[in-house]
Formats: C-alpha cells, sequence, structure tokens
C-alpha cells in the first residue's frame, strides 16, 4: 500500500492514470487558493465568503493529507536512509518547508491567540502554494540553476551598482542639503534618490534644485542605464545557455526516438 501512495503522490509515470488524476486536482487546487487568497483583498457578501473559507478548508485537507503522506512514503525516496532519517530528510527539503508553511496558518488560530494584523500577516504565506508547482515544471528549477551558475557574476555586478548606490546618496546629500535640508536630511534620503535614479524609475518625490545636483543626477541616470542592466544581461544569458543545454538533449533524444528519414516516431 505504502508502494502505491508513494507512486501516487510523486510526478505521474506513463500510464498511471490515478497518480495523473491526482497531479491533476493537486494543481486546480493551487490555483484554487491563489484565487481564494486574491478573493480575501475582496468585500463580498456572507454566503459568497463562506463559500471561500469552505474551498480554504478543502484545499487545507488535501494538502494536509499530501503533505503527511509524503512524509510517510519519504522512506522509498530516500531508500539509502534509515525511515527516521529519511523523514527528516525529507521535511527538511525545500519543497517540504514550502508546503508546511503554505498549511500552517490555515492551524495558528486554533492553537496560538493572535490579532487580526498578525493573522493576515500570516495568511500571505498561503501564497507559497503557488511554489508546488515546481513539482509539476522545470521552470522554476531552471531559475534557481541560473542563478547558482551565474551567482559569482550577479553578486559582483550587484556589488558595484551598490557602492555606485552608496557614493551617489552622499555627493547628492552633500549638494543638496544647504538648499533642501528638509528633503535631503542625510544620506539616507540620499539613498532613496539614488535608488530611484539608478533604476531610472524617478517617481519625482525627491529631486534636485541645484546646478550641480542637475549635472550629477544626469550623470547617475546615464550610468544607471547601463549598471542596472547589467544582472539582467547576466540573468538572461544563464537562461540562454539553460535553454540550449536542453534544446541539445532533446535533438540528441530525437535521434534515438524519431526517423532520420522520414521523421515518423520509432515505436
Amino acid at each position: 500500500m505504502k508502494c502505491r501512495v508513494f507512486e501516487i503522490v510523486e510526478i505521474a509515470k506513463p500510464g498511471d492514470v490515478v497518480s495523473k488524476i491526482f497531479d491533476i486536482i493537486i494543481i486546480a487546487l493551487i490555483l484554487i487558493s491563489v484565487v481564494v487568497v486574491i478573493e480575501s483583498t475582496v468585500k463580498v457578501d456572507i454566503k459568497t465568503e463562506r463559500f471561500f473559507q469552505a474551498l480554504n478548508t478543502f484545499t487545507v485537507i488535501v494538502f494536509t493529507l499530501e503533505y503527511a503522506a509524503r512524509i510517510w512514503t519519504a522512506d522509498l525516496l530516500h531508500p539509502d536512509c534509515t525511515p527516521g532519517k529519511a523523514r527528516l530528510k525529507y521535511i527538511f527539503s525545500g519543497m517540504a518547508i514550502i508546503d508546511l508553511l503554505a498549511i500552517l496558518p490555515f492551524y495558528f488560530p486554533y492553537f496560538i491567540p493572535m490579532n487580526l494584523i498578525v493573522l493576515r500577516t500570516l495568511r500571505v504565506l498561503r501564497l507559497l502554494r503557488v511554489f508546488k508547482f515546481n513539482r509539476y515544471t522545470d521552470s522554476l528549477s531552471t531559475i534557481g540553476t541560473v542563478l547558482k551558475e551565474r551567482g559569482y557574476q550577479l553578486i559582483s555586478s550587484i556589488f558595484v551598482v551598490m557602492v555606485l548606490m552608496v557614493i551617489a546618496s552622499v555627493l547628492i546629500y552633500t549638494f543638496e542639503n544647504p538648499q533642501q535640508p528638509e528633503v535631503f536630511q542625510n544620506a539616507f534620503s540620499g539613498m532613496w534618490w539614488a535608488v530611484a535614479t539608478l533604476t531610472t524609475v524617478g517617481y519625482g518625490d525627491i529631486y534636485p534644485i541645484t546646478i550641480a545636483g542637475k549635472i550629477f543626477s544626469a550623470i547617475i541616470a546615464l550610468l544607471g542605464i547601463g549598471l542596472v542592466a547589467i544582472p539582467t544581461g547576466i540573468i538572461s544569458a544563464g537562461f540562454i545557455e539553460q535553454i540550449e543545454t536542453k534544446h541539445a538533449q532533446n535533438e540528441e533524444h530525437g535521434e534515438k526516438c524519431y526517423c532520420p528519414y522520414c521523421g515518423k516516431k520509432i515505436k
């Protein structure tokens, strides 16, 4: 029985109809959970509110049972470990932590007294259920792979941007504080200006009025166009590399499964 439960809760293998149906149900419940979270921000009548509360309760019960089943069958997922170690290994894995955090906000009020503000804050954790999609798609894992492989380059580029922001915040404070002491009160005010300027957002709530400040702002804005785009370029290059790698793997797989002359699938 445990083996069959393990086969069902894991990604469906070809021909396993029950496991495929289970995957579809979980994906549907994840989407429903997102709708419920969005609905909680909208004022609706009592009947509608009760309906969505019932939906949320149902999804939490299913996710809780799924979480329990995965813990129960963890020794099959990690056969090289003892049952106890296998379950601990699963519980502290990334996806298991997401599963737990996604259902905890529902149970907290039953065990821990808390005010409405804290409860609303905890309910935001329900959005973590979206990350359960990672079991059914490799999109998030691709992002993780790109960030891991390009981590050093990203950190280096972000460090350069942060240094420039600090320098810009101090210099703009030096230029503008004598003329706008209530606006540029300290270097932290300049930091907010530096972020808005370097990212070319320009909210307009804080801006220079001196000639030196305006010239300096123009220089920082031009630098921001290039420097802030560097991390984006690094990530884009990583994605292209991953796509090309997968494409090469698919072509290699296709050469084995498809006729090179007619293109028909070889059975």
